[in-house]
């Protein structure tokens, strides 16, 4: 109507410029060929049906008839118009030719139709009026204005008229015959009518108006559609809803029901735009043409090589070519949202398919313009639902209820997604919370209760959400950070949807609320849970103690144990409040109010107190939920409710289990230097181990916790501490001292130091180490002394570790009282073994030589050691590795000298990188 009248904008009142913004879908192409078959006489459908939801595409396609056939347009001034000519239409006049002699695609001609039009709209015209015409004839039906306007666009609207006069001025149908006359009179003639159902409804069950009863005007659309197909240059078109918002009431639908039984027998049917042929729509209406298809090509490429790169992240569709090609096709938005928006909120009553697609993509695409977003699509999770006119056009289609989840839930000042991007640093910096939440609304907002499967999939989330450069993961982590704490967010296996009523979520956050009030329970939560780990596995301590209430609750005996200290006991890095140091203090010192004696036999294993948090909260909602299912039934929950809670407690199960690991991660080690002050050393765990397995493979790794002892190492720790001026030590004391010091190393247990003893003792190389003694007696004499043959180690005040050089001294006095005396049998005095040297005693006595050991040593060039590292391997190690029961120990020793000295950098650098490589033994000297 405002076309008509000259009231609308260009875009659509002028013709060139309407069909420059029109894209011809295979719909509205085959709507305009038919017509211009029929008004040529060439055949073509009399009667064409429009009937599409709200928004469908029906005016426009009206308007398309109006301006192709009304002789306002040239024919070079409708792009793709030789898609549309008819067979037998087109003067094809080749004026240049392509190289092979074919004529180019827009080289035909043809002369358009130019139709007489009448233009009907019923939301102008008032049943109840008379309208009066600029030439004075007064119009009171539908086919009284009809026939004035076809007669005035053929130049005789009173003769036109004349032929229904007296059926407008008393109301009835004129009939068929009258209709044909009409036609054949005007031909071409072109009807249009748009919004017939509104205007015939407000006839239903009402008499005496002007425009005649409602069974006059039903009785005129069957007359209207017999005469159109009788002459065969004239043909109607209709435009009727099929959406009840469109159709309104009884009167409403009696009216469709009775234009659709008449016309049905001779219209023909008419396809809407499909959802790729919107795609094109929207971007010819938004869009100005694209001219850098290279960037185009580049962006889309990305996107699939994203999709292919994380298969299992994204749905199987984008791994395909074709969904490339999709991308290119809808550039610069992504398919995701045309089939959100096209496939979902279409189904909404008053969603309008193509001008309700418009509209609310011009506003999303000009608040995106305004911000300068930089997203290389526009994705569902791009859509700035924090904008006024944004939201307008979302929630005007959706029922009442919806701006409080948009506020809480999806995007606002005060909304819970933007404050847990401001809190994460890892989600805020992509937005990652908001843009799930958006993701989410945008697929679900439309579905309804009813629907048996709701939401989107995790991986369509992904899809929304992810650009190139994106990690996956990410998203996938503000999903379920979403799904724990926001209010309408649903959740059932792995769909996502949000609801106008709050979820069981609510009730969630609530309860775990009211635990913050009860923190013993948390803390009693976390220790039992550490104690239910302790169980199964104790990795090389003797006992591991979770949580001691006082130090009293740690025995002090001559094992290595793991103290893991209370949850309140925390431990804070590079801080000098350290709750866990004093408390980790009072245990090595004492045991309840006796001092501790065996401290070298405790490690602490702490909380981080940054970390803390994290877990307590976990438990707090753990409790929640498990809360809520012990009271199901009094909840009344619905079946998805109770597998939500099911859910949410396994959910939290693996969230407990991953943060206790995050926040014990301390290792709290004592040492002392020589009788100096106690020294702690905190160093933090990693791996996806057990507590005490972690903590176990750290010290063993660092030699905090010795679970094999060379026997190199105990003449060491012998030399330095233990025996300086004493030519023995007991095995007892010496156990002991290990046990108590904390310069000394510490010990698994006393099977370490044993085993230690016997490698030494039993060596062939027992020189470099010492020797064993049953019993020593008061004149200094070693009873059931052992070197060179494994011993029977007994840790005893009686047993000995004797140093080398004076165990050699009695056997060579042994030794020589033999030879004095005659005696055959070789000396040593050994028990549970035979000494490895032989004495001469006159008598040569033949026997097999057998080799046990072998010992090398060479000098290696260093700007070769790789290259002779591997010939040695090859050439000595591969003969005798392959041995049964061959032990292979390999050391590598390095000496380097540089008389103008180390840098200190190259000084840092070295020490780091020995420590990272696990050196045993590493140092710098001055001389």
């Amino acid at each position: 109507f405002q076309v008509i009248t000259g009231r609308a904008e260009a875009e659509y009142g002028d013709a060139a410029e309407f069909f420059r913004r029109t894209y011809l879908t295979e719909g509205l192409a085959l709507l305009l060929t038919g017509a211009w078959q029929r008004l040529l006489g060439n055949g073509g459908d009399p009667v064409v049906e429009l009937q599409t939801n709200f928004g469908g595409g029906k005016t426009h396609s009206l308007l398309a008839l109006y301006h192709l056939f009304g002789g306002d347009i040239k024919p070079e001034n409708v792009p793709g118009l030789e898609t549309l000519i008819p067979p037998g239409s087109a003067d094809v006049s080749p004026t240049t030719s392509d190289q092979d002699g074919r004529a180019p695609r827009n080289s035909a001609s043809a002369t358009l139709p130019c139709a007489r039009r009448a233009v009907v709209v019923g939301t102008q015209l008032s049943p109840a009026d008379v309208h009066t015409k600029p030439d004075g004839i007064q119009i009171h039906t539908l086919w009284g204005e009809m026939a004035w306007q076809l007669g005035h666009a053929a130049g005789d609207a009173a003769a036109a008229y004349a032929l229904v006069a007296q059926s407008d001025r008393l109301g009835t149908s004129p009939g068929s015959e009258k209709l044909t006359e009409l036609f054949e009179r005007t031909a071409p003639a072109l009807v249009l009518i748009d919004e017939w159902v509104a205007f015939a409804r407000q006839l239903y069950r009402k008499e005496g108006l002007p425009a005649g009863s409602f069974d006059a005007n039903m009785t005129f659309a069957q007359a209207l559609t017999e005469a159109a197909k009788a002459v065969p240059t004239a043909t109607v078109v209709l435009a009727i809803p099929e959406s009840d918002v469109e159709i309104g009431g009884e009167g409403g639908r009696a009216t469709l029901e009775r234009i659709s039984a008449a016309v049905g027998r001779v219209d023909s049917p008419w396809q809407e735009a499909t959802a790729t042929e919107s795609f094109e729509i929207v971007r010819r209406r938004l869009f100005q043409d694209i001219t850098d298809h290279a960037a185009r090509d580049a962006t889309c490429r990305a996107f699939a090589e994203l999709y292919q790169a994380n298969r299992a992240e994204f749905p199987a569709e984008c791994r395909e070519a074709a969904y490339e090609q999709r991308l290119r096709s809808t550039y610069p938005i992504h398919p995701e949202l045309f089939d959100r928006l096209y496939g979902d909120w279409s189904t909404l009553e008053r969603f309008q398919r193509t001008r309700g697609l418009l509209r609310l993509m011009a506003a999303i695409i000009h608040d995106l313009w305004e911000r300068q977003d930089a997203s290389l699509l526009i994705t569902p999770a791009t859509l700035p639902m924090d904008s006024a006119a944004v939201r307008f056009e979302v929630t005007r289609y959706l029922p009442e209820g919806w701006s409080a989840v948009l506020d809480r839930d999806i995007d606002g000042i005060q909304s819970r997604p933007l404050a847990l991007d401001r809190d994460n640093p890892n989600l805020g910096r992509f937005s990652a919370c908001r843009r799930v939440a958006r993701t989410v609304f945008v697929g679900s907002a439309p579905s309804g209760s009813s629907q048996t499967v709701r939401g989107l999939e995790e991986v369509r989330i992904k899809l929304g959400c992810v650009q190139p450069g994106e990690s996956p993961a990410v998203f996938g982590d503000a999903l379920r950070r979403l799904s724990e704490e926001l209010t309408y967010l649903y959740s059932d296996a792995s769909r996502y949807w949000f609801d106008t009523h709050p979820t069981i979520t609510r009730i969630a956050s609530d309860r775990a609320a009211q635990y913050e009030r009860k923190p013993q329970l948390v803390q009693d939560e976390i220790v039992a849970r550490i104690r239910d780990t302790v169980k199964k596995d104790r990795a090389n301590f003797a006992a591991v103690h979770p949580a001691p209430a006082t130090s009293a609750d740690v025995p002090d005996e001559t094992a290595c144990r793991l103290v893991i200290l209370s949850p309140d006991m925390p431990h804070r890095a590079r801080s000098q409040e350290s709750k866990a140091l004093v408390a980790a203090q009072e245990i090595l010192e004492n045991r309840g109010n006796s001092p501790r004696l065996y401290r070298n036999m405790l490690l602490f294993l702490a909380a981080d107190s940054e970390r803390l948090a994290e877990l307590q909260q976990a438990v707090r909602f753990w409790l929640a939920w498990t809360s809520i299912q012990q009271e199901q039934d009094q909840l009344d929950l619905t079946a998805t409710q109770t597998r939500q809670v099911n859910t949410q407690i396994e959910r939290y199960e693996e969230t407990i289990g991953a943060r206790q690991l995050e926040t014990y991660c301390h290792l709290l080690i004592p040492s002392q230097d020589g009788t100096g002050p106690i020294q702690w050393t905190a160093t933090r765990l990693q791996g996806t181990d057990s507590l005490v397995a972690r903590a176990s493979r750290k010290l063993k790794n660092e030699q905090q916790l010795i679970t094999e002892w060379s026997p190199a190492l105990l003449r060491m720790e012998l030399d330095r501490w233990l025996w300086p001026d004493s030519p023995h030590i007991s095995t007892k004391q010496l156990w002991e001292h290990m046990a108590q010091y904390l310069y000394l190393s510490r010990l698994r247990d006393d099977e370490v130091l044993i085993a230690a003893i016997r490698s030494g003792a039993g060596s062939l190389t027992w020189k470099d180490y010492f020797a064993y003694a049953a019993a020593v007696r008061d004149d200094g004499h070693y009873v059931g002394l052992v070197a060179g043959a494994l011993p029977a180690v007994t840790l005893d005040p009686a047993s000995l570790l004797v140093k080398p050089e004076v165990a050699q001294r009695q056997r060579d006095a042994e030794g020589a009282e033999a030879v004095i005396e005659g005696e055959r049998e070789r000396p040593g005095g050994i028990e549970g073994g035979e000494s490895p040297d032989d004495y001469d005693t006159g008598e040569q006595e033949e026997r097999e030589i057998v080799f046990r050991r072998f010992h090398g040593s060479i000098d290696l060039d260093p700007t070769r050691m790789g290259r002779d590292a591997g010939q040695i391997a090859e050439e000595v190690l591969s003969h005798l590795s392959g041995l049964v029961g061959a032990n292979v120990k390999v050391t590598l020793e390095i000496e380097v000298d540089v008389p103008d000295g180390i840098p200190q950098d190259k000084v840092g650098i070295v020490n780091e990188n020995c420590n990272t490589l696990k050196f045993t033994g590493h140092s710098f000297e001055e001389g």
